[in-house]
């Protein structure tokens, strides 16, 4: 038997879970056809997806058609879960897209093409609703291949006993056909057809992109479909060592924890023991040259797969054993996350989609928790979480962001507010429900904000010294700029003979167990490589965390170096003075002083309180404006959309002049039936709500697609920077200053006075 996994992927509304409970019915795995709209659909088992209607997390199924065996995952089709859907195509033999016969090809059809080339799917299009009134069947096609790409080609079918060297009957169309591919040309002109193994290729090979048409609901094309798939689609073959692909963690209903993963080569076996935590298939028990540097991978933990259990809809069976090829939830494993590889499968890049959009998690009822506009509570009156609630909410969150790592649930110590980020009003809404029904907790959310980051442009060596009496560790961390979109990065140059592989691991643990904030808004680090290139530590006094205070301040002072404009490492004379725009600790002291003096002499105290918090306030913004007017090495990185504008012909202008307004870009305009389309990128903070301007001047004629760009140089950086007013100092959870030990016990050096202080010198010229 033909065993193949198959994805199911499509715009919200084309019919995507349809297709799959038409599937399951034509194929006899279910007896009573679901509908969506009536909630009782096979692949809708949570209780949220049948009161919306809409899919939120893949579902799996399974179907045995003939000599095939399939294995559905059943995919999200809202744009503010397409994460979810992109953790799915990883693990995908075939991908079956769906548009809508009525709609055509939309914004979100688009993006996951993209991502369907991105990961090297190859996919079966079935155009749905084609019994609608209007539909045109030419029409749609030439849009198709128009839009998507001109590979795609509806197939003719082929008799149950074909093999590969089967002539495919394709008639007048076999020229166009082998034009798409240079082997099959050749193949052509030689003996004047194609065969069933070559047009296989082609369609693995996504030189070729079979198109069925039918109506899922009615079953119309269904049983065609099905009998071309399993004609043109052809299994994998597997390697002999294990390897798994994870592609999502859930909780059950008793919260035991479920690591969803396809076997990528091998046999996966209940009760047997993997590495999770690795990394790249690492083996943490090698052996390891004293002079060969340690490998960022390595570590990790050992964990033992309890439970096999394969799902078909909400139930599911236990297995013993599981050959490569096969989709599963096992228990057991409490380190796993979405994208990691186990055994020999390497780990998956960072996802391309990301959320744009940070949120203040409040008590249900706060004020300004719409998500789209509305006022925003002042620190000083911001609703708070009692102490045994914000505990519950937060290992709720953090449930939760173990299973979809992008929510990035953080605690602001110095707001005392949890944040979390999003992709849009719907997934807020999802988890809002989540949170009352699964863990029975009520709250609201604040008004999203942009989610900005920090990157550097030039190396930097920073220095992190942590000695308190009977403690000590220091070391030294290069920061270079990395690849736009490649996130952190992190190695060590040390070898075993600089220091012990054990001490290595650790910090190159600390380098990624939290994320570093930047030091112009606070806002996260991104795309750089963080490197150990040198470090020490004491046979005697050196513990586990000496280390972790170690690193953390390295980093923090090497971004502080960079912000003064210190590029490689500081100067010690030139580069160790205290730059004119930092706050003067002694000014503060004073205004504390004086604060004291005022309730001794029989003042207000409140005076002198509110008169030092003044002056610091007034320091931290003329700080700010200092930054803003020169970062420095530093840099703020914004979110941009990518989007695709659809205009009445006569509004053309009014779209050029609005997305250049918003400081975006576009190509040529082209135009299709009296509309003109534009394409192109702009800012988040810019276009976020642009759609209501566009629903209001075209009169609802007007379609605008957003879609995740990426992030760019920030095009307003020094209106953001002055706006945070983001103190790196008095952010103590991330200080970049020192302790050093003198005369029996530690004392502070500033940031700016570490290289006078360091005890091993910077490894970088």
């Amino acid at each position: 038997m033909t065993r193949i996994v198959a994805g199911i992927v499509a715009h919200v509304d084309a019919g995507k879970t349809t297709l799959s409970e038409a599937l399951l019915y034509r194929t006899g795995e279910i007896r009573r056809l679901g509908r969506v709209d009536h909630g009782d659909a096979f692949l809708d088992t949570d209780a949220l997806e049948k009161a919306r209607g809409i899919t939120i997390s893949a579902h799996q199924a399974l179907v045995e058609y003939g000599g095939l065996g399939l294995t559905l995952l059943d995919t999200p089709g809202h744009v503010d879960f397409a994460a979810e859907t992109e953790r799915v195509l990883r693990v995908l033999d075939y991908a079956i897209l769906v548009v809508s016969g009525t709609d055509g090809v939309q914004g979100h059809t688009e993006t996951l093409w993209r991502l369907l080339d991105r990961y090297h799917v190859p996919t079966f299009v079935f155009v749905n609703k084609c019994d609608a009134p209007g539909f045109d069947r030419d029409a749609v096609l030439a849009q198709l291949r128009r839009r998507l790409s001109d590979a795609v080609q509806p197939l003719p079918a082929m008799g149950e006993a074909s093999d590969d060297a089967t002539p495919v009957p394709f008639g007048d169309e076999v020229e166009d056909v082998a034009a798409l591919d240079e082997r099959a040309m050749d193949e052509y002109f030689e003996a004047g057809s194609l065969t069933l193994g070559r047009v296989r290729a082609m369609v693995a090979a996504r030189a070729l992109f079979p198109v069925f048409f039918g109506s899922a609901l009615k079953l119309d094309g269904v049983g065609e479909f099905l009998d071309g798939f399993a004609a043109y689609a052809r299994e994998p073959v597997w390697p002999a060592g294990f390897g798994a692909r994870v592609f999502k963690v859930s909780h059950d209903d008793k919260h035991n924890r479920l690591t969803w993963l396809r076997v990528t080569g091998g046999t996966l076996k209940a009760k047997s023991l993997v590495r999770t935590g690795v990394g790249a298939g690492g083996d943490a028990d090698a052996d390891v040259p004293s002079d060969a540097p340690v490998d960022a991978g390595a570590g990790g933990y050992t964990e033992k797969i309890d439970q096999v259990r394969v799902y078909n809809g909400a139930r599911f069976d236990i297995a013993t054993e599981l050959p490569a090829g096969a989709v599963c939830a096992v228990t057991g494993l409490e380190h796993t996350f979405p994208g990691e590889g186990l055994g020999c499968e390497p780990d998956a890049a960072s996802p391309s989609m990301q959320p744009v959009l940070t949120y203040t998690v409040l008590p249900a009822g706060a004020a300004g928790t719409d998500g789209a506009g509305g006022d925003v509570p002042s620190p000083a009156t911001t609703p708070r979480f009692d102490d045994l609630t914000l505990h519950k909410v937060l290992t709720a969150l953090r449930e939760l962001e173990d299973e979809d790592p992008l929510l990035h649930v953080n605690w602001v110590e110095r707001v005392q507010e949890i944040h979390v980020q999003l992709m849009g009003a719907i997934q807020l809404e999802i988890i809002q429900q989540t949170l009352h029904e699964r863990f029975g907790l009520d709250v609201s959310f604040g008004t999203g904000s942009i989610l900005y980051r920090e990157t550097i442009t030039k190396p930097i060596e920073g220095v992190g010294h942590f000695e308190p009496l009977r403690h000590y560790a220091e070391a030294h961390i290069l920061i270079e700029p990395g690849e736009p979109g490649s996130g952190v990065k992190v190695a060590s140059a040390l070898t075993t003979n600089e220091l012990d592989r054990n001490w290595q691991r650790l910090i190159l643990t600390h380098l990624t167990e939290r994320e570093h904030l930047g030091v112009l808004t606070g806002s996260p680090l991104t795309d750089v490589v963080m490197t150990l290139v040198a470090a020490r530590a004491h046979l005697k006094h050196t513990e586990g965390g000496d280390f972790r205070q170690a690193t953390y301040r390295a980093i923090r002072q090497g971004l502080m170096e960079a912000r003064s404009g210190v590029a490689g490492h500081a100067v010690v004379g030139r580069d160790t003075q205290r730059p004119a725009y930092e706050i003067d600790d002694d000014d503060a002291d004073d205004a504390t002083a004086s604060s004291a003096k005022s309730e001794k002499t029989g003042k207000d105290a409140s005076d002198g309180t509110a008169a030092s918090d003044d002056a610091r306030a007034e320091a931290v913004t003329a700080m700010a404006k200092a930054v803003a007017a020169d970062p420095g090495h530093c840099m703020v990185l914004e979110p941009w959309y990518r989007f695709r504008l659809e205009v009445p012909d006569d509004m053309l202008g009014r779209a050029m002049a609005d997305v250049q307004r918003m400081s975006g870009t576009f190509g040529p305009s082209s135009q299709d039936g009296g509309y003109a389309l534009i394409e192109g990128e702009a800012p988040v903070s810019e276009m976020r709500d642009y759609a209501m301007d566009v629903n209001a001047y075209t009169h609802g004629r007007g379609r605008l697609s957003l879609t995740f760009g990426g992030y760019r140089p920030c095009h307003d950086q020094a209106r953001v920077i002055e706006e945070a007013r983001y103190d790196p100092e008095a952010d103590l959870d991330h200080t970049p200053d020192s302790v050093f030990c003198a005369h029996g016990a530690g004392y502070p050096v500033k940031w700016y006075k570490v290289p006078e202080f360091m005890h091993v010198p910077y490894a970088t010229a």
